[in-house]
C-alpha cells in the first residue's frame, strides 16, 4: 500500500469511529439525563456534566481531523503558481557612490520628440 491509501484509510476509519463516538455519547446522554432528572442526585449531574464535555471533545477531535486531512491534501497536491522573472538589482558600494550615481541619471539631457506633423 502507498503512503497516500494508508492516509485515506487511516482518516476514514477515524472518522467513522469518531462519528460512532458521538452516536453513542448522544445515546448515553439521553440516559443519564433521564437518570438524573429521576434521581434528582447531584452525583448523577455532574456525570452527566462529564459526558457532555466528552462529546464536545469529541466533536472538537473530528474538525480537528479535517483540518488535519485538508493540510496533508494540501501539501501534497502540486502548487500551481506561475514561475515568474524575479529581478533583484543589487548596489555594490558606498553610498556616496551611490549619490553620484543618482546625481548622474538626474543631470542627463532628455530629448523631446515632437510628433506634430509638419504644416500644423
Amino acid at each position: 500500500m502507498t503512503d497516500e491509501t494508508n492516509i485515506k484509510s487511516d482518516y476514514d476509519k477515524s472518522r467513522e469511529t469518531y462519528y460512532e463516538l458521538i452516536e453513542k455519547g448522544k445515546d448515553a446522554l439521553s440516559m443519564m439525563m433521564e437518570v438524573a432528572r429521576e434521581s434528582e442526585h447531584p452525583r448523577a449531574y455532574e456525570v452527566l456534566s462529564g459526558m457532555i464535555k466528552n462529546v464536545a471533545d469529541v466533536n472538537d477531535k473530528l474538525m480537528d481531523l479535517n483540518k488535519k486531512n485538508k493540510d496533508i491534501q494540501k501539501s501534497d497536491a502540486p502548487t500551481t503558481e506561475s514561475v515568474g522573472t524575479t529581478n533583484n538589482n543589487v548596489f555594490i558600494g558606498s553610498s556616496t557612490d551611490l549619490q553620484r550615481m543618482l546625481q548622474d541619471v538626474k543631470e542627463l539631457p532628455t530629448e523631446v520628440i515632437d510628433i506634430t506633423p509638419d504644416g500644423e
